[in-house]
């Protein structure tokens, strides 16, 4: 039988889709904008909706599968590391596709010139594509048999019995620790952050000597593409900090697990850290809105076209309607 859900498993639970309702919506607007936008339609902005698409299943699968494993059902092993997995792909993708991004700004800035025949529509769409299938292959590692499965079975003393047995489904039950470590952490998420660092450092640096350069130029062009170029950057560069500061503190927790199997680390921070890592799907959408031109107004054309405008015009067609009886 099920057990009661608890009054904090409902508090987590709510805050869990609060943040589902905030994320999806929101990113979904994203990727209309760029949609409907033609300004939205260069080889960054088919990475942001890579991101964007990570994003809306992070709020509609994730968080769903979260909670039922907040809740902890009976299952086979193999079920729950089914459950589990998706977040793990997921990560990945994001992580990729802010890569991905921060190579595009460096090429804008580094080859202007060159940049529309270095990166096609179709080399973007091969990257991303690619971003997508290594997300897969280390998300799925679990999958292939780097889990928990051997450990439980010892643990368990089955007598040789191959049968699956249930369990209770947790994230740390099924999930090995040395997997979540050494090779999530320490190969796919750690130096992935750490040369985005450094790329827009680099990016901010390529920026700044171009724009010393002012008044050596007689032409206000190069200034302005830079200049552009310069917040693009500033925004996108945000958006890293955000996605590093909202994942990081969870996989310092994994690393204390690992490194500290005596240390006892208080659940609230563990969930806390969770909190962090579901809403930074939520984060972007708000980003973009607020510092991103080209998004700010593609925004407001949808909500004039199709949201505010539509009401208005229903509004003043029932008026119509009454003043003609």
């Amino acid at each position: 039988m099920a057990h009661p859900i608890s009054a904090f498993q409902a508090a987590y639970i709510s805050i869990e889709v609060l943040i589902a309702l905030v994320s999806v919506p929101g990113n979904i607007l994203v990727i209309w904008a760029v949609k409907m936008n033609q300004a939205l339609r260069d080889a960054t902005f088919c990475f942001i909706v890579s991101l964007a698409v990570a994003d809306v299943a992070v709020g509609a699968l994730v968080i769903p599968l979260a909670i039922i494993i907040n809740i902890g059902p009976q299952t086979e092993f193999y079920t729950c590391l089914m459950v589990a997995c998706p977040v793990l792909i997921l990560t990945e993708s994001s992580i990729l596709a802010l890569l991905a991004i921060a190579v595009d700004r460096y090429l804008r800035v580094k080859i202007p010139v060159r940049y529309k025949s270095v990166v096609t529509p179709r080399r973007a769409a091969v990257a991303i594509a690619c971003c997508w299938i290594v997300s897969f292959l280390v998300g799925l590692t679990p999958m292939f048999g780097w889990n928990n499965l051997n450990k439980m079975r010892r643990t368990e003393e089955l007598n040789g019995s191959h049968t699956e047995f249930v369990i209770t489904c947790q994230f740390e039950t099924v999930i090995s620790m040395e997997y979540m470590v050494y090779f999530n952490f320490f190969v796919w998420v750690l130096p992935p952050l750490l040369l985005m660092l450094l790329i827009y450092l680099e990016v901010f640096n390529l920026i700044r000597k171009q724009l010393n350069k002012k008044v050596s130029s007689s032409s206000n062009d190069p200034q302005k593409y830079y200049g552009k170029e310069l917040k693009i950057a500033k925004s996108l560069a945000l958006v890293l900090f955000l996605f590093a500061l909202s994942w990081l503190p969870l996989h310092v927790l994994n690393c204390i697990t690992l490194f500290c199997p005596s240390c006892q680390t208080p659940h609230i921070l563990t969930y806390i850290a969770i909190f962090l890592t579901h809403g930074n799907s939520a984060m972007n959408p708000i980003v973009y809105a607020f510092r991103i031109k080209k998004f700010r107004t593609a925004f407001l054309q949808i909500w004039n076209q199709y949201f505010c405008c539509k009401t208005n015009k229903n509004t003043t067609s029932t008026t119509t309607v009454e003043t003609g009886n």
